[in-house]
């Protein structure tokens, strides 16, 4: 049974920093390609961005430049790191597992197999 994780949710100051982290239980994190999404109250689920099989990463625009995601294969841990956040960075953050391959660019319309449980992100101004 292939569980994930989140935590490091919170509530931050607007240009805080916030680290999410998504632990992959059942299966080694590498297996998977690995995304992050988020949704805001009465908005749809947003990509957020993800980190492929190899250690590729890719990101949505609006969080380009802000958002690292990174991967710990010896915690079986996905970590997305969130700087200089914004109100509209405000959400629920899921992290999502996908076993088969797809190219990265198309990771952000892909279905994904696993979802974790989602931890809220609170900006304030």
């Amino acid at each position: 049974q292939v569980q994930l994780v989140e935590s490091g949710g919170g509530l931050v100051q607007v240009g805080g920093s916030l680290r999410l982290s998504c632990t992959v239980s059942g299966r080694t994190v590498s297996t998977y390609a690995m995304g992050w999404f988020r949704q805001a109250p009465g908005k749809e689920r947003e990509y957020v961005g993800a980190i492929a099989w190899r250690g590729t990463t890719y990101y949505a625009d609006s969080v380009k430049g802000r958002f690292t995601i990174s991967r710990d294969d010896a915690k079986n841990t996905v970590y997305l790191q969130m700087n200089s956040l914004k109100p509209e960075d405000t959400a629920v953050y899921y992290c999502a597992a996908r076993q088969s391959w797809t190219t990265g660019q198309t990771l952000g319309r892909v279905a994904y197999d696993y979802w974790g449980q989602g931890t809220q992100v609170t900006v304030s101004s």
